[in-house]
């Protein structure tokens, strides 16, 4: 993640301005790209490879950007979701797919997308649908009424899963907002101190260009 340092006649290693940037933009891009991702930058960045440390930067805006997707299309989900009744047992296809108006092939491929789970019965192999799945199911055909795509469904069913509910998933939303927006504050903060360590390697006498060979610093972190 540093430079390699230049050693004094005693064995000591020495730290200049750099290593001190380079530490900094480290520890920045932390917060917003994730330690893994910080450390790849980094790794790139010190062994000449600008290409890939900035790709992988967009790599980490992309993820950022689906997230923001992601939550989008979960507050229109909600908007778009009325009350669905407490289910109080376990049912089979036949049965659920005649509540819902809807054929057992259209709940078998809610099941092939991953949308509902049920379980099968060990001595016939048919479905079982809890009331869980039930009350997935009767989300799902208000939200494809509602003009909404499998994919565009899947991130509201695991997050009303890992939420415990509705009700604690539209709870969330504001939190939801607050993480992605302090996310996005910390991958500009982190963009700021690695463009300030670019800067000072470039006043080294490297070329952070997309043209850039591996320079001084990169032949100097190989050994």
């Amino acid at each position: 993640m540093l430079p390699a340092s230049e050693r004094t006649l005693n064995g000591y290693r020495s730290y200049s301005p750099l290593h001190a940037q380079a530490l900094r933009a480290f520890l920045a891009l932390v917060p917003g790209h994730g330690h893994a991702a910080a450390t790849a930058v980094m790794r790139a960045v010190n062994l000449g490879d600008f290409g890939k440390a900035l790709r992988l930067v967009d790599e980490s805006h992309a993820r950022l950007l689906d997230d923001r997707r992601t939550l989008q299309a979960v507050e229109a989900a909600l908007r778009d979701l009325a009350p669905v009744p407490r289910e109080g047992g376990e049912t089979f296809v036949g049965p659920l797919a005649r509540s819902l108006g809807l054929r057992p092939a259209t709940l078998r491929a809610w099941e092939k997308a991953g949308l509902i789970s049920p379980v099968r019965d060990p001595g016939t192999g048919y479905r079982i649908y809890s009331a869980s799945d039930v009350r997935d199911a009767r989300l799902i055909h208000q939200l494809r009424r509602g003009g909404h795509l499998l994919e565009q469904i899947a991130p509201l069913i695991a997050r009303i899963h890992s939420a415990g509910g509705i009700g604690p998933l539209a709870s969330t939303v504001d939190d939801w907002h607050g993480r992605l927006s302090a996310q996005g504050r910390s991958m500009l903060r982190g963009a700021t101190a690695l463009n300030l360590y670019l800067d000072l390697l470039d006043g080294e006498g490297g070329q952070t260009g997309s043209s850039a060979k591996p320079g001084r610093w990169a032949t100097a972190s190989a050994r």
